[in-house]
């Protein structure tokens, strides 16, 4: 599911009180995003593939959190380069 238009616009709200635009580059994102993206890899790593639905649900949480810091950061990505993301999605599905 994709974010509400009311949690894009506290998100960006959110961004804004801290000033934390001025340090977002399509690099600096990018980059963001791949440490985020790894950090929900090392949760399940090394896990074995039959000891991964176990796995996945003790650390819920934790999986959450990270997949959030991924739409946080992909989220800002979008806004400041003007993307539409259903598009680019449909798109791509094309």
């Amino acid at each position: 599911m994709m974010l509400s238009p009311e949690t894009r616009a506290a998100l960006l709200a959110f961004r804004e009180a801290r000033d934390w635009a001025q340090f977002h580059t399509v690099r600096t994102l990018a980059a963001a995003l791949t440490v985020e993206a790894a950090e929900l890899l090392e949760i399940v790593q090394w896990t074995a593939d039959a000891e991964l639905p176990a796995r996945v649900a003790e650390r819920r949480a934790d999986i959450e959190a990270e997949v959030a810091d991924v739409a946080i950061l992909l989220t800002y990505l979008v806004e400041d380069l003007g993307l539409d993301l259903d598009a680019a999605v449909r798109a791509k599905l094309e």
